[in-house]
């Protein structure tokens, strides 16, 4: 058995204790994480408590955070990350969020490893200093698409031909933000007793979609031939081979393979919910339900065992196996309660059910009560104007504008705004650019991704 560490920002986490103080009404608020056998706690006890941050007071809603992993290492090329003490305004400790993420490599560990040391600072560049926390959580799926390609245009730069599935998922309250590129997945079990994917898998077997964007972007789709002419294995892009369509790095495979991934924000009620991330090697071995009724009961650390033992009794040890279990937890209960009997069409017509503007309290306090998840956002186009927006920072005064992807300054004149027209290397007839501002670097990037033009690699030493 191989574990992976993980990487925290600071070792040893120290109890903090402070106070906030609203109208003459003072709540305390505890915070501190306890590290045992590979399980972690956040807990911070008040129900909630309000802030100012920049002016502004946010209310802040606070679960317990539990989680478990455990790995069997056939290839060693799976990857985790789990820091608890982020923070949407660094020194507030009222504004943390836990992250957690998976990275599968093929072809070598390399991508892996700078995946999980490098993503994490790509996406928050890109969020904007100085908004509330709603305004943050908004802003996160457009800078998740941002640091997915920034990283993978990073990697690729170092001339290395390793790439990585990646699975990274944000927890802020009740809030989970999913991010993924490849055949990693994660899954969400509900109190209600319904098991849903909060990933879309980028196999090209199984993603007709795919298969249609990678042919009109210039790869091929086709299975190996072998001696004869007959073809076996999975649906694999050509050049390269590979089987997935969407990964970070893999250098020598076409810039079809896109590092944009599908975004999915949803938010729990206060009845909590698991999470279940996990490598491949799990999912190839045990259906979603199969994984998450397995380890139901049980405390996210031996939860995380017991699903990595069951696809080993189910598949044997074919591929690296990760696995990570991350309860939300009300805070009146000391651990996740375990899911009661689903009754039979009761939940699936609520779950997932998107806010009404209508919708009174009495209905949202039903719907808590049975596990209901609030469907926030989805997105998964492959296209960086679909992901990125059309909005971009400038100043007013120099005319700098900020690349939207690796948020660096530079004139206009040196890379591609919003509605700037056929480039000169298109004909006259091309569609013009309706997206956000790209440094030339980043414009390059998206045009071979759609199949434009070839995105030259420049290597660095």
């Amino acid at each position: 058995m191989s574990f992976h560490s993980s990487l925290f920002g600071s070792q040893g986490f120290s109890a903090l204790i402070f106070a906030t103080q609203k109208e003459k009404h003072k709540k305390e608020c505890l915070l501190y994480a306890l590290r045992n056998e590979g399980q972690y706690l956040i807990d911070l006890t008040s129900e909630d408590f309000s802030i100012g941050v920049n002016g502004m007071n946010e209310k802040v809603e606070t679960p317990f955070v539990k989680f478990g992993q455990a790995a069997l290492a056939k290839k060693g090329e799976d990857y985790f990350l789990v820091k608890l003490d982020c923070q949407r305004v660094p020194g507030s400790l009222a504004t943390s969020f836990s992250v957690f993420a998976i990275f599968d490599g093929h072809n070598g560990i390399s991508a892996a490893i700078f995946a999980k040391e490098n993503l994490l600072g790509n996406i928050l560049s890109a969020i904007p200093q100085g908004i509330s926390r709603e305004e943050w959580l908004q802003a996160l799926p457009r800078a998740l698409v941002a640091g997915f390609v920034k990283t993978d245009i990073e990697f690729q730069q170092r001339g290395e031909t390793s790439g990585t599935t990646v699975t990274f998922v944000v927890i802020d309250g009740w809030t989970i933000t999913v991010a993924s590129v490849g055949d990693s997945r994660c899954i969400l079990d509900t109190q209600g007793g319904v098991v849903s994917l909060l990933t879309v898998d980028h196999r090209l077997e199984e993603n007709a979609e795919e298969r249609e964007r990678v042919t009109a972007s210039g790869g091929e789709v086709g299975r190996l031939n072998v001696f004869g002419g007959n073809e076996v294995g999975p649906l694999r892009c050509w050049p390269g081979g590979l089987c997935l369509s969407r990964s970070i790095g893999d250098t020598d495979v076409g810039e079809f393979i896109v590092p944009v991934p599908h975004v999915k924000q949803v938010k729990l009620s206060n009845a909590g919910g698991r999470l279940i991330i996990a490598s491949d090697g799990i999912w190839d071995a045990l259906s979603s339900d199969v994984a998450a009724k397995s380890c139901r009961g049980l405390p996210a650390d031996l939860a995380a065992k017991l699903v990595v033992k069951e696809a080993l009794r189910s598949r044997g040890l074919k591929d690296d196996t990760t696995c990570m279990v991350v309860d939300i937890i009300p805070l009146d209960q000391p651990v996740l309660p375990p899911t009661p009997r689903k009754k039979q069409n009761m939940i699936r017509s609520f779950l997932f059910g998107k806010k009404s503007q209508n919708s009174t309290n009495k209905t949202t306090n039903k719907l808590s009560a049975i596990g209901v998840v609030e469907e926030l956002f989805e997105e998964g186009s492959a296209m960086l104007a679909e992901r990125l927006g059309k909005d971009f920072p400038a100043n007013a005064n120099s005319g700098i504008f900020k690349c939207a992807v690796c948020q660096i300054d530079q004139p206009p004149a040196d890379g591609l705004a919003v509605n700037s027209g056929p480039l000169p290397f298109f004909p006259a007839a091309s569609k013009p650019w309706d997206g956000p501002f790209l440094c030339t670097k980043c414009r390059n990037k998206k045009d071979a991704m759609e199949g434009k033009q070839p995105s030259p690699t420049t290597i660095t030493a």
